[in-house]
């Protein structure tokens, strides 16, 4: 009988990979067949019919102002803006003048 080769050092994060891939859609085909055999047949209208309770939905009386929009969008820009500088902290002995420079320029073309 022949072995199989594992020359490959990932070969194991594979297999492990197909095996949780593998519960995962047993688990998922079991749970709906068992939420199928044991559910109730009874469907009547009234069950289906929609159901609200609350008050009344009226018209919003205030419009949010734009401005919190253009806070919001400044907000997203800052914070990718972060993310990315992130790494080049990290290394940034590493990176030497060259990685401050491009992180320079970076942040320049954003601002």
């Amino acid at each position: 009988m022949e072995h199989i080769s594992t020359a490959n050092p990932y070969f194991g994060v594979f297999v492990l990979f197909l095996v949780t891939f593998g519960a995962f859609t047993m688990t998922t085909i079991v749970a709906r067949l068992a939420s199928r055999a044991l559910a109730a047949k009874n469907s009547e209208k009234i069950k289906l019919s929609v159901y609200e309770c609350g008050p009344e939905v009226t018209k919003q009386p205030n419009r949010i102002s734009p401005q919190f929009y253009l806070f919001a969008l400044l907000f997203l820009l800052f914070d990718v803006e972060i993310v990315f500088m992130f790494p080049w902290a990290v290394d940034f002995k590493l990176l030497g003048w060259f990685g401050f420079a491009e992180m320079l320029m970076f942040i320049l073309l954003l601002t």
